[in-house]
């Protein structure tokens, strides 16, 4: 029996290993190892491949978008959504409001059956004009029909908005804000735990107490006191990169406690003191010893802090202190399932909240593969 056998290993280095030893190579990159180990959770990768869809059409959300996203029409409030039929080529039945004589309100009706009510759909047609990522003119779109019909896919909301437009256009704030706030936040926390670890005393004691005082307070009045306190004239950027703010403020002292306790661990072993005899500055042993051995568990643990920020500015724009109108994502989408007697009549309006679901999940699942990952022999 080999000695690579008798190791105490896991099976899939150890395969990797052998695979590597059977064409000649020497070693095995830590990276590789973390990459095969992820592979084999096959949710992990299913959450790579959902998390690239709902990104790729954020990218190019204008071009994924039917109708103007602010755009609204008289005729279609609480519309429902479109219904399609496949007749000699992708179809719309054209909706028709029907007065119902019990309560004097109007319903929408569609009878695919009558011809003469179906309106071709174009794939790549061409609709409102848009600049794509501000640059390039164009009117292609995914979906159009011929106006003046309006093609609502997800429905209509209370202002005769497309939801489904509206949906894919409220991507860009509410899965940018979770990426830029945790990237933001784990720099911080970073820099102020391996301070804090590094060099104790002093700085350690007010960082630390800092830190405690923060998550001291429940995390929601928190977040809605800081973001009750913006003024209410701000625009759209500014809101966005304050809300972002609060959510940075509010989720690096827990990290920063974990970076502590790793740099405090790694100042204490012997490559830090072999650096240090070998007259390597605060500087480098900071940068080239201590915060690379911490990466790989600040990679996971931003990745699994992704999905909560989602849910802050969701919370944060559904109860109306966060993103506000004209500024579009998915909670200020929800703001009118606020009220049951619209949800209970007009179920689309919850879509934004299912994508919710899902990007969180997502993210929930990808942390887990990445968590898995980067300890290849456990």
């Amino acid at each position: 029996m080999s000695l690579l056998q008798t190791n105490d290993v896991s099976e899939a280095a150890y395969e990797e290993v052998v695979d590597s030893t059977d064409r000649g190579v020497a070693e095995i990159s830590q990276f590789r190892l973390m990459a095969r180990r992820f592979k084999k959770s096959k949710l992990s990768v299913f959450a790579v491949v959902v998390l690239g869809i709902m990104y790729f059409i954020m990218l190019f959300a204008p071009f994924f978008m039917i109708n103007e996203p602010l755009e609204i029409s008289a005729d279609a409030k609480n519309a429902p959504p479109s219904k399609l039929t496949f007749s000699g080529g992708l179809k719309m039945c054209r909706p028709a409001q029907v007065l119902n004589q019990e309560d004097l309100s109007y319903q929408y009706t569609s009878n695919c059956s009558d011809k003469s009510t179906l309106v071709p759909v174009h794939i790549f047609g061409t609709g409102f004009e848009y600049k794509l990522w501000g640059i390039l003119p164009t009117s292609r779109h995914i979906l159009a029909v011929d106006p003046p019909d309006k093609l609502y896919l997800w429905g209509a909301d209370t202002q005769g908005r497309d939801v489904y437009s509206r949906t894919v256009i409220g991507s860009r704030v509410s899965l940018t804000i979770g990426i830029v706030s945790v990237v933001v936040g784990t720099i911080v926390a970073a820099i102020l735990g391996t301070i804090s670890g590094y060099f104790g005393g002093a700085a350690d004691n007010i960082i630390q107490r800092i830190a405690e005082i923060i998550m001291s307070i429940p995390t929601l009045p928190l977040w809605m006191v800081l973001a009750a306190i913006l003024p209410k004239d701000l625009s759209v950027t500014e809101r966005y990169l304050l809300i972002s703010l609060i959510l940075v403020v509010t989720s690096w002292p827990g990290l920063a406690r974990q970076v502590r306790a790793k740099t405090m661990a790694f100042a204490r072993s012997d490559f830090v003191n072999a650096a240090k005899a070998a007259g390597s500055g605060t500087n480098r042993i900071i940068f080239t010893h201590l915060m690379p051995n911490t990466i790989s568990h600040l990679v996971v643990v931003a990745c699994l802090g992704i999905p909560g920020t989602i849910a802050a500015e969701t919370s944060l724009s559904f109860l109306g202190i966060g993103m506000q109108e004209p500024a579009v994502s998915w909670g200020v989408l929800l703001q009118s399932a606020q009220d049951m007697s619209v949800i209970n009549s007009f179920q689309w309006i919850l879509i934004p909240g299912l994508l919710v679901i899902i990007a969180v999940t997502m993210f929930q699942l990808l942390g887990d593969g990445l968590r898995d990952a980067v300890d290849p022999y456990s």
